[in-house]
């Protein structure tokens, strides 16, 4: 656990009125109140609360709650957690909670245990249940480490992360491992002290748009919430970093921050030599207009394969995207450079819209206002359709014609399935949110589909380096006025993101307001990976469990190839994820 908490490591065990025994593991990474103080388990009365996370909006919480009589004996978000958690009961205290937060709150007079996670999963909590008791953490290596053995893998949920990709993995509460599961986002557990469990949200997303909310307030709304999520998650009494793009997701944060509060900020880059993803130009002119410090790392395959193996093993999954391999050189370069905390987008194409087909399925939402309907379908064709790569996103009346196309999601999945030694299949499947095609599938992706997997590689990522990762989008109040945004505001003249540009105006370079181009973060598998290599063509081909389940020759012919699609460059990603996912773990 030293990699989360390198800072302070203590443990608590009580055996519970029901004779059960309570074990509360903890390592603390410093961020709030540097003292030995705020060490975990932190205890209050009969509770004790082990925490993993930062509590935002900590200052509000704590004047409120002296005016209610309480005092304090640290100056730490963690105190203010478990105070504000026992004035109002676990129900009505999280609602009032703005944060990221994993915990576990054991009552010692009462023998019972609470679990939590935050609204937008932001950190981990897996659990596993045997003939011995329960086992919550926030790594998979803590559970294994704990039982003292292997856990299974799940065949079925590599299939899936094969064949379908990294979207399909949080359809529903499956890991990696057999028995293993994780604790809901927006959910509590409640342990009786027999060990009986009940599980409840405390929150519920949803959609309600107010129909006549002008464009301007829209735009100043927006504006004012994310301005105050920002500011909340400035607060640190370490240094905090910003992951930066030319892009107007990071740079609107990295503006915020200092030109509304004058932060001193300090932005790092993956610089990418291939064309579709590389955006240094944009970069290099948001760093001069803003004046802040900024550093580069460029992408190389030197040590790429041995490099993968260490991230898998974090990870104790296949990592989900070469992406990640990136955003892991990132954060390395961040822990060199002294920072405890990175700040970054995640969330941002999920509020605003930024993602292709959520352009078609705007069209789909004005079909009916025929003036809009025209200027916004001329506008797509002049901006959008150039640049679109997948076949089924090609046409603008793709879901005026068939709302229920989600052929692009799993793009080629019946082709991968045929790697596999045995069938596979899996039908596309999505929650039901809101009558609303556009902001249904952007609710999907939020809750089910990228945002989970974005927030698992950003926390595994920065916490092997001691990093704490925080999502300004994933704020709340922020979210649930943004889903009162009529969707006619969300897109203007071809332009996804408008409310979130428009908003920015003033405060981040134009350049970056305008640009049009969605380059987003990625890297093609051959920026690390030669395949020319003998020594990394017999890697990718020598004996290993992975063969058990894919077909080596497929294989083989794949990395023949000179030029990869973008869709197949992804499945050897996957495939050599897996490959080292079932080295480590299932041989």
């Amino acid at each position: 656990m030293g990699r989360r908490g390198p800072d302070n490591a203590t443990f608590k065990h009580w055996v519970n009125p029901a004779q059960r025994n309570v074990y509360l593991l903890h390592t603390r990474l410093n961020i709030i109140d540097l003292d030995s103080r705020a060490n975990q388990p932190f205890n209050c009365g009969s509770q004790w609360m082990i925490y993993n996370g930062e509590l935002y909006n900590y200052l509000e919480l704590k004047e409120d709650l002296k005016k209610r009589g309480y005092s304090f004996t640290t100056t730490s978000d963690t105190e203010i957690l478990l105070q504000t958690i026992n004035e109002f009961d676990w129900s009505k205290g999280l609602d009032l909670c703005e944060g990221m937060w994993a915990f576990g709150i054991y009552n010692e007079k009462e023998g019972t245990l609470l679990l939590s996670r935050d609204r937008f999963g932001e950190k981990p909590l897996y659990l596993y249940r045997d003939e011995t008791g329960l086992y919550f953490g926030s790594e998979v290596k803590f559970i294994v480490e704990l039982l003292g053995q292997k856990l299974k893998v799940n065949h079925d949920h590599l299939y899936r992360y094969l064949v379908n990709g990294y979207k399909a993995l949080y359809k529903a509460p499956r890991t990696f491992f057999n028995g293993l599961s994780e604790l809901q986002p927006a959910s509590v557990l409640h342990l009786t002290k027999e060990g009986k469990e009940e599980e409840h949200r405390y929150w519920q997303p949803s959609f309600s748009q107010i129909e006549n909310m002008s464009y301007s307030d829209a735009r100043e709304g927006a504006k004012e919430k994310l301005i105050q999520s920002v500011k909340l998650r400035l607060r640190s009494d370490v240094p905090l970093a910003f992951c930066m793009s030319g892009g107007v997701d990071s740079n609107s944060l990295i503006s915020i921050a200092k030109n509304i509060f004058n932060y001193d900020v300090h932005g790092f880059t993956i610089v990418n030599s291939d064309s579709r993803y590389e955006e240094q130009d944009m970069v290099n002119y948001a760093v001069k207009e803003l004046g802040i410090r900024h550093t580069s790392i460029s992408v190389n395959t030197k040590q790429f394969l041995e490099k993968l193996r260490t991230l898998v093993r974090q990870h104790d999954a296949p990592v989900y995207t070469i992406a990640y391999y990136a955003h892991w050189l990132l954060q390395e370069s961040i822990a060199q450079h002294g920072y405890r905390i990175s700040i970054s987008g995640t969330g941002s194409d999920e509020l605003f819209t930024g993602y292709y087909d959520h352009h078609l399925a705007y069209l789909y939402e004005v079909r009916e206002e025929p003036v809009l309907h025209a200027a916004s379908s001329q506008a797509w064709t002049e901006h959008i359709q150039p640049i679109v790569r997948n076949p089924f996103l090609s046409n603008p009346n793709a879901f005026i014609e068939n709302p229920n196309l989600r052929d692009h999601i799993y793009l080629n999945a019946e082709e991968f399935a045929g790697y596999l030694k045995e069938g596979w299949f899996e039908q596309f499947t999505e929650e039901w949110y809101t009558e609303s095609l556009l902001r249904n599938r952007m609710l999907n992706e939020m809750f089910h589909e990228s945002v989970p997997v974005i927030l698992h590689e950003d926390d595994l990522n920065a916490m092997y380096f001691s990093i704490e990762n925080r999502s300004p989008y994933l704020d709340r109040s922020l979210f649930e006025f943004c889903n009162t945004i009529p969707s006619r505001h969300l897109i203007q003249e071809g332009r996804a993101k408008a409310i979130l540009r428009d908003a920015m105006k003033g405060i981040v370079p134009d350049r970056i307001l305008t640009n049009r181009r969605k380059v987003g973060f990625n890297a093609p598998i051959f920026s690390f990976l030669n395949v020319a290599d003998p020594d990394v063509k017999n890697y990718l081909l020598n004996d290993s469990p992975i063969f058990d389940h894919i077909d080596r020759d497929k294989i083989e012919a794949l990395i023949k190839k000179s030029n990869l699609p973008n869709s197949e460059s992804k499945f050897l990603f996957y495939f050599l994820s897996s490959k080292m996912f079932l080295e480590e773990f299932d041989s």
